[in-house]
């Protein structure tokens, strides 16, 4: 995998869609201090797997960016897999989750899950 210099990387883009879906699942828990926290794990059949989840800690060195009221967090060791990343949230009748398209994927599996 070819990763993009940082300097070069915008950072994860959250879309309309997906900040209005964050937002909503963060009123259903109730909560307004929790942020987005997209991150890179090593894992998947592709090699790296996405997670994303709530997140109520700041951690040293994190990316922090607002899209529509909604924070989004990125490690430090993810924002070079990240950057320039669109997330998504997807309702259709064939799908329905958050999406991601990464532009420093050089593969991804079946399931979309994973990327190389």
């Amino acid at each position: 995998m070819t990763v993009k210099d940082e300097t070069t990387t915008s950072g994860v883009i959250l879309t309309d869609e997906a900040a209005a879906k964050v937002k909503a699942l963060l009123e259903q828990e109730g909560r307004d201090d929790l942020a987005l926290r997209v991150q890179v794990q090593p894992g998947g059949c592709s090699g790296m797997r996405y997670q994303l989840y709530f997140d109520e800690r700041s951690l040293d060195g994190d990316s922090v960016q607002e899209f529509g009221g909604v924070r989004v967090v990125t490690d430090r060791m993810s924002v070079p897999y990240l950057g320039g990343a669109t997330i998504d949230f997807v309702d259709t009748i064939e799908k329905q989750g958050f999406t991601i398209d990464n532009p420093n994927a050089a593969g991804s599996c079946a399931c979309g899950d994973s990327f190389s």
